[in-house]
């Protein structure tokens, strides 16, 4: 019994998250797909500086002199840690449809966090087409045959891109670190938006977001000693995105806090005449009232039940009382 209750409080939660999110995506979908092509366009264009690569000599690095060399067996610790940040941000960007606490929706995070790659990503495409560095990558050193790419029999080789192998064995995107670019802004992300406190207390959270910038500075190092770009291609890389989401976020509608619970959608020029408030104003009271409370996860426990039994209860014995009262007596 307790198993399926909670299962459809759950099914509740995320079909009201799942109709809230849908509207703003049918209103949003124009800057989430530009955004997605953006990161087509971006693969695309460290696949053609592949093409301008010329191997050479390792440029004198003051990261290589200071960290040990891990070498091409120990090249997947950078990735592992890289694959746990993106996939622990993408976990976390989705919690709204399943967790009683929230703070954002997952379409006006995405639209944010998709913004702030473009923009990186646009000032990385002009800085490594600017100047080529010979890359310190294993594959990308003199006599590697993955070094140099010979000229494309066709167009449709380029616009390919030869994915997956084309994205792990580039070489000339070196300034500034790619990785560096989505772990930062997933960082940063996080960390304006993680909750400031659940179950566990305030000191967990703010733990757990230093523990995020801890691994940020750890895929930096792991980088550097893994020979994949050059300190300067991390270096450039922590000043650039910061930055570049300061002033970007700035520019930004700030989206609304849903802590409070008061917030359902955020109100635009559009929302006014537009579907979604139309949407809402069809729910009669009871149901849009419901539909606050699941949204905002602001859901009616059993506590409330028993304040309201005992107010029905309360009533129910001043009615009586009121009855004994106005009966007449026989004396």
């Amino acid at each position: 019994m307790y198993i399926a209750r909670e299962a459809t409080k759950l099914w509740r939660k995320v079909s009201a998250e799942t109709t809230a999110e849908l509207q703003l995506l049918l209103e949003k979908w124009q800057l989430l797909l530009a955004g997605l092509v953006f990161q087509y366009i971006h693969g695309l264009a460290a696949r053609g500086v592949h093409y301008l690569h010329r191997p050479g000599p390792l440029l004198q690095d003051l990261g290589f002199m200071a960290l040990p060399e891990l070498g091409q067996e120990k090249g997947y610790l950078s990735e592992s840690v890289f694959t746990f940040i993106f996939i622990s941000f993408l976990l976390w960007s989705f919690h709204p449809f399943i967790y009683h606490s929230k703070r954002f929706y997952t379409v006006l995070l995405w639209r944010r966090v998709l913004a702030f790659l473009v923009a990186s990503q646009f000032l990385r495409i002009v800085t490594f087409y600017s100047t080529q560095l010979p890359g310190p990558n294993y594959h990308c050193r003199e006599g590697s045959k993955l070094a140099t790419l010979p000229p494309p029999n066709n167009a449709l080789e380029v616009l390919l891109i030869n994915f997956p192998r084309g994205v792990l064995f580039g070489c000339g995107d070196l300034i500034f670190s790619s990785h560096m670019i989505f772990t930062l802004v997933f960082v940063r992300t996080y960390y304006k938006y993680g909750s400031n406190s659940f179950s566990g207390g305030s000191l967990c959270c703010r733990l757990i977001k230093l523990l995020a910038w801890l691994m940020a500075i750890i895929q930096s190092l792991l980088i550097i000693a893994s020979r994949k770009h050059y300190t300067v291609d991390v270096v450039v890389a922590w000043y650039t995105v910061n930055l570049v989401v300061f002033f970007v976020d700035k520019k930004l509608p700030e989206m609304p806090d849903r802590t409070n619970g008061l917030s359902l959608l955020p109100v635009s020029s559009k929302d006014e005449d537009g579907r979604t408030k139309e949407g809402l104003h069809k729910l009669d009271g009871r149901m849009r009232d419901e539909f606050h409370k699941l949204l905002n996860g602001n859901t009616v426990d059993a506590t409330d039940r028993r304040q309201r039994v005992q107010m029905n209860g309360k009533h129910g014995e001043d009615m009586s009382h009121s009855v004994s009262d106005a009966t007449p007596t026989g004396t």
